[in-house]
């Protein structure tokens, strides 16, 4: 009889996001006359921009016409595409990125997830907590997480908390782990790292021969100057760290699928018998073997968000989503609610009332003001006693349930 992996049983029986949908399905079923306000899953609700619809109408033409069609692309990506992410995103910003660094994709977590995919099982793992859950997730797949304790941990992951007791940033690892992730902006707080603190990362890589593990994919939500957009504007970090990006957010693509990853040259690890290997070329090994490429219409319709008025209607739609992380702050707070983010990211991280744990927060913010949000234990054990709320709904959508919290 054929055997299964055995490290998929070891995960919980249903992803977070998952059970939030089938408490919603159940309770919209029982009380259906309730007008819920879904603010919980990270989806968007602005439709795509004009000029990447334009261009996606384009190339559908493209694929109409025998001499215009594209068939199997190159599996890192189109090389109009990626000379407009290296330009736009980073030289214009005095970082230095080759295009061949440049790796499309289906979206930021599938990289992050993947990932795994060119390290050893062997490596120690750390994460900040509360984390996205694809982190943990997928290295217990791969076998590198160990048991999980009572409390939630695996054995074989440190947990860097990051609550209001050390302000939400994460003190440096004490385990001597050989990957790190980083989210910053957060995903799930919505707080971001200074410049200084994020130096303090990258020294730490450096001197202990750690691999960073950087997703910036809400890095277009960032207003405040010292919040770096890139790992790679800190010195150094190019030598330990790769760096993930999403259109998701920022332009709309949920439903479309588009990211991409950057890979530096210089970064480089050991084998088993110790020799220094560049990843750069694993990873492209690993693409072109497991990924088929992202499709030619995305690509275009991802091109076209580098164009003057593409950069002025993202700009738009992420503005929009930013005026409703403000107005869900400053609603939440006149009911008398702690939170955190919604300044440079689009969620807002809430704690829950005294003696509530965050999954009766949800239950009670469901049933009381029809809200949905996320429980923030579902994001680890540090999460225990805070919640998620999304600025993606719309914007009557934010203000009506803020008025309700305020009732």
């Amino acid at each position: 009889m054929f055997k299964v992996n055995d490290n998929f049983t070891k995960l919980p029986s249903s992803y977070l996001f998952s059970e939030v949908a089938r408490r919603v399905r159940a309770y919209s079923e029982a009380h259906p006359e309730a007008d819920v306000i879904r603010m919980g899953i990270g989806d968007v609700t602005r439709p795509l921009c004009q000029a990447v619809t334009d261009a996606l109408h384009k190339a559908v033409d493209d694929e109409a016409n025998g001499d215009t069609f594209h068939g199997y692309g190159p599996e890192q990506g189109y090389d109009f595409l990626i000379s407009k992410i290296v330009e736009y995103d980073y030289r214009r910003h005095g970082i230095d990125v080759a295009e061949d660094e440049v790796f499309v994709s289906d979206g930021a977590k599938s990289d992050t997830g993947n990932i795994g995919d060119i390290l050893s099982t062997a490596n120690r793992v750390a994460v900040t907590d509360p984390v996205y859950p694809v982190y943990v997730d997928t290295n217990v797949m791969a076998g590198r997480a160990g048991t999980r304790g009572a409390d939630g941990r695996w054995s074989n992951i440190e947990y860097l908390p990051c609550t209001a007791e050390n302000g939400f940033v994460p003190a440096l690892p004490k385990g001597e782990p050989d990957v790190i992730y980083l989210c910053y902006p957060n995903n799930p707080t919505g707080t971001t790292l200074t410049r200084g603190e994020l130096e303090k990362w990258v020294k730490y890589c450096r001197e202990h021969g750690a691999l960073l593990l950087f997703d910036a994919a809400y890095e277009a939500f960032i207003r405040e100057d010292d919040v770096p957009h890139s790992i790679y504007e800190i010195e150094g970090a190019r030598e330990v760290a790769i760096e993930f990006r999403s259109y998701s957010k920022t332009a709309g693509f949920t439903g479309i699928r588009l990211g991409y990853t950057v890979v530096p040259k210089e970064l480089k690890g050991l084998d088993a018998e110790g020799n220094r290997v560049a990843l750069n070329p694993l990873w492209r090994r690993r693409q072109t073997t497991k990924f088929n490429g992202a499709s030619y219409l995305t690509q275009r319709g991802a091109e076209a968000l580098y164009s003057e008025e593409g950069q002025r209607q993202v700009k738009e739609t992420i503005d929009y989503y930013l005026e409703n992380a403000r107005v869900m702050r400053e609603g939440l707070r006149k009911a008398g609610y702690e939170c955190v983010g919604g300044v440079n990211s689009p969620y807002v991280w809430i704690k829950a009332p005294e003696g509530m744990s965050s999954w009766e927060f949800f239950d009670y913010l469901l049933d009381r003001y029809h809200i949905v949000g996320t429980p923030g234990s579902g994001f680890g054990p540090s999460g225990e006693g805070y919640f998620r709320l999304t600025a993606f709904n719309t914007r009557e959508n934010t203000e009506k349930a803020m008025a309700r919290l305020n009732e």
